[in-house]
């Protein structure tokens, strides 16, 4: 088996570039044996200008022109595992620039063959299996043809003898992208159909086979690497065309400020893809027109001169430019962005007072009011904390009256009184205020004196309220003091010293009604007796509040209350409690336990002393009463047995005050009839022991009244409804302004105008006769059926005298009727019969009486007589 090596130039030195050549590729190098797994090392024979990568690429490591001298070199090969070594010769020429017909007119591809050195291996000679043997083809991008463009020739040796056919598969080939590289089945010229582009595709890797006529495989597949050779044919692009950036004001030189990027799609290991950067222009170019710079390879911008200050130029706006082949302003492509850099705001300037003095005035007395407004100026950015200014009193406010307040909007200072100032104290406040920033100053910058101001403020003499004092003021007294008793004299005073005011006194408030209060000196005088055991006295403290009003403009007033604990004396008797009780009419098993009430206090209560009175005598007969201790005692009955009722017991009860007070409380109890318990049995117990003869009247007297009230309504509604009535009749349907429709039955012409047939109204039982209804439909409320009673029959032609007597026969009649209504029936009425002794109506003739009358004043009678006057106050028509 027959081994192949290919070579080619893959870089030609152009004129263009001078006969210069750095780290330009010049060919690829490869050695393989026909085993194809040696590892082999590479070498130059002139390291210091040419360099070998392990994949056996060629390069040129410094620029330098070429001569004779840099034209041969040598290039080693190693393999690591078997130390054998070969090498080959290099040689370089200088071609004219590549043009269209250079391209034609391409030299034929030469081969450089590593000639193998045969060994000895355990003493025998190895016969080595030959293989193809083909170094990656460079091809340079956007080749104008002519095309198909010739590339390598593959060729087998056993051509010789044998009918070969050749192919080439892999991307390119017979796999997507297609057609882009074709080969002569029978010559093995394998060639490029159109131009290729690095930037889509940088390398391809085929595969070339060589079989016979029949399909056989003759060699093994051989693999043909294509590398695309970058040409400049794209200009850098940046990867935003405005960059933003800051850097704060003041920075010094070397600052980072921020770095712009562009990136080229050409080779970045090539001159084609190294981009290089710079500023080509500032604004606005004050304090200096160099006031940035920019690092040409990383694009990193920082400061190179100082004046940065933000107050003078806020912005500035940089052309940068990156160019590729390292910046070659010839040969290479460039493209430009802007990029903008801010200055940003540090607290280099201080607040400033617009005046050195502020005035300001104050009513005496008042919180939370704006005194004074302090202006600032501040020429750093407005609404940062460089700007916000915060204000300090520093002086003239020992006490805390004044604080300072920021309005986030204007930034100024507002000076408000916290708390309340006394003009007969202090009239007039001189503050000094400090102004500063939310953060510190910039290093090296002081506050000018322009940052401090005085406040000069006026305080306001207003009218205050008087005031009483003490207050409230407690004073003591024993109760009952008679009325016209001086108590006290309680006056209020006036904190207005520098006016001259009078006050004068009224009583607010006096529950009781007890004092007066003199207008003028404000003594105090007693106009009732004082009682302590008054519903308006808690806790022996009667309580009343004064007023205090002075003749200010505007008038103020104040008011005072004054506390009199009042002393208890023995001024109530005691009372027995409970006053009502109930026992059995024997002295067993029951016993009344009873206690004293005593509105006065210690000393004037208990304890108490409990006996009977002597007279009625049958007080002491039928009771006794047992002292148990101070408070209470014990009444039981005297004798073995007493009739149930209600009996009132006095007691004479004692307290123990100085002198002592008794009186003789009336105790009502009600004997009953009682169980062996003790608890009472009989009816009247709830009236004996709960409801009095007086609550009993009062309850009766309650229901009478009431039922006079519902007679009195019932009554007054029967009036109502005949009144109602009348009204109606006196109104003319015509006049009648309500809605109402009414309807009235045709009377005909009188009774002698009509003949009814009246036997069914004189005999019901006729029109359906019970006997005919079915037994157990028969309504509930329907006629029963019971025998007709006998009713008495009027005669054809009654006497006027027989009428009483007919009545009275057919009520009895009726009243033994059991089928007598009530009940849903037809009612029966006898036939009155025809003619009428009153005789008509229609005999009357007003047109024949009264027509001389007068009936105009009708038309002052009101709308509802207005017929009347039109028929009767007509005149003759």
């Amino acid at each position: 088996m027959a081994c192949f090596l290919l070579s080619r130039y893959v870089c030609i030195f152009t004129e263009k570039l001078k006969n210069q050549a750095e780290l330009c590729i010049f060919l690829s190098v490869k050695f393989s044996n026909c085993n194809g797994k040696r590892k082999v090392q590479y070498e130059s024979s002139e390291p210091a200008d040419f360099k070998v990568d392990e994949d056996g690429m060629v390069y040129a490591v410094r620029s330098f022109p070429l001569s004779s001298e840099h034209a041969k070199f040598l290039i080693y090969a190693q393999d690591k595992e078997t130390q054998e070594k070969w090498q080959v010769a290099v040689k370089l020429s200088l071609k004219p620039t590549l043009t269209e017909e250079s391209v034609k007119e391409s030299p034929e591809v030469e081969e450089i063959v590593f000639p193998r050195q045969l060994g000895k291996h355990s003493g025998h000679l190895q016969r080595q299996k030959r293989d193809w043997v083909i170094p990656p083809i460079n091809l340079p991008e956007n080749s104008r043809g002519p095309f198909p463009q010739e590339l390598v020739r593959i060729r087998s040796d056993r051509d010789k003898n044998l009918s070969l056919r050749y192919s080439v598969t892999g991307p390119g080939a017979d796999q997507p992208p297609t057609g882009i590289f074709i080969i002569n089945p029978i010559s093995g010229q394998l060639s490029v159909t159109k131009p290729l582009d690095r930037e889509q595709i940088a390398r391809f890797h085929l595969r070339a086979h060589a079989v016979d006529i029949n399909g056989n495989q003759v060699e093994n597949p051989i693999d043909i690497v294509i590398n695309v050779i970058d040409m400049n044919d794209n200009r850098p692009e940046f990867l935003h065309q405005v960059w933003n950036g800051t850097v704060p004001e003041g920075s010094k030189p070397g600052t980072y400020v921020m770095t712009v990027t562009a990136i080229d799609a050409d080779d970045p290991n090539a001159l084609n893809g190294m981009l290089r950067y710079r500023i080509l222009s500032q604004a606005p170019s004050t304090p200096s027109p160099n006031m940035f710079t920019i690092n040409n390879e990383t694009g990193d911008i920082i400061t190179v001169a100082a004046g940065l200050d933000r107050e003078k130029v806020q912005q500035y706006t940089l052309i940068i430019q990156a160019t590729d082949m390292e910046g070659n302003p010839t040969y290479g492509l460039s493209n430009t962005a802007t990029a903008v850099i801010t200055v940003t705001d540090v607290n280099d300037n201080p607040p400033e007072f617009t005046a050195m003095t502020f005035y300001g005035e104050v009513p005496e007395n008042r919180v939370d009011i704006i005194v004074a407004n302090l202006t600032v100026t501040d020429k750093d950015q407005p609404h940062t904390p460089a700007w916000n200014a915060v204000y300090r009193i520093s002086g003239g406010d020992p006490t805390g009256r004044f604080a300072i307040q920021t309005d986030p909007n204007s930034n100024d200072g507002l000076v408000t009184v916290v708390k309340p100032i006394d003009f007969e104290t202090n009239r007039m406040f001189v503050l000094t205020v400090a102004a500063e920033n939310q953060v510190p100053l910039a290093k090296g910058i002081q506050h000018p004196p322009q940052s401090t101001a005085t406040v000069s403020v006026t305080v306001i003499d207003v009218n205050e309220n008087p005031y009483f004092a003490p207050n409230p003021k407690i004073i003591r007294q024993e109760e009952g003091l008679h009325a016209g008793t001086m108590l006290t004299t309680f006056t209020a005073q006036d904190p207005d010293r520098y006016m001259q005011q009078n006050i004068r006194y009224t009583k607010l408030s006096d529950p009781a009604n007890w004092l007066k209060i003199d207008p003028v000196n404000g003594q105090i005088t007693t106009i009732a007796i004082l009682d302590r055991e008054s519903p308006n006295v808690k806790n022996n403290i009667y309580n009343a509040t004064f007023l205090a009003s002075d003749n200010g403009i505007p008038p103020m007033s104040g008011t005072g209350t004054l506390q009199i604990y009042l002393l208890d004396i023995n001024d109530n008797a005691p009372q027995v409690l409970p006053q009502e009780a109930e026992t059995c009419e024997t002295p067993d098993p029951n016993s009344i336990n009873i206690t004293a009430l005593d509105y006065d206090i210690d000393p004037n209560a208990g304890p108490f002393a409990f006996d009977l009175p002597l007279s009625p005598v049958n007080i002491k007969r039928n009771w006794t009463i047992t002292r148990l201790n101070g408070d209470f005692a014990q009444l039981n009955l005297k004798i073995k047995f007493l009739e149930a009722g209600i009996y009132e017991v006095p007691i004479i009860i004692t307290d123990s005050g100085n002198p002592p007070k008794s009186n003789i409380s009336i105790l009502r109890v009600k004997v009953c009839q009682c169980d062996s318990n003790g608890d009472c049995t009989d009816v009247d117990r709830i009236v004996g022991a709960g409801l009095g003869t007086g609550a009993i009247i009062a309850i009766l007297l309650c229901i009478i009244i009431l039922l006079i009230l519902v007679l009195m309504f019932v009554v007054w509604m029967k009036r109502r409804d005949k009144e109602r009535q009348a009204k109606q009749l006196l109104i003319d349907p015509e006049d009648d302004v309500r809605d109402n429709i009414l309807k009235y039955d045709e009377e005909g012409g009188g009774e002698e105008d009509q003949d009814y047939d009246l036997s069914q109204l004189q005999q019901p039982d006729t029109v359906e006769p019970d006997a005919i209804k079915p037994v157990g439909i028969r309504r509930m409320d329907e006629r029963p059926i019971h025998a007709e009673p006998q009713y008495p029959v009027r005669s054809a032609a009654p006497h006027p005298g027989d009428i009483g007597d007919f009545i009275n026969e057919g009520l009895k009649a009726a009243d033994n009727d059991p089928t007598a209504p009530p009940y849903d029936s037809l009612l029966v009425f006898d036939y009155e019969g025809s003619g009428s002794t009153a005789g008509s109506l229609s005999s009357l003739n007003s047109s024949s009486s009264g027509g001389e009358q007068d009936y105009d004043y009708l038309n002052d009678w009101g709308p509802r007589f207005k017929k009347l006057a039109d028929m009767y106050g007509g005149g003759d028509d």
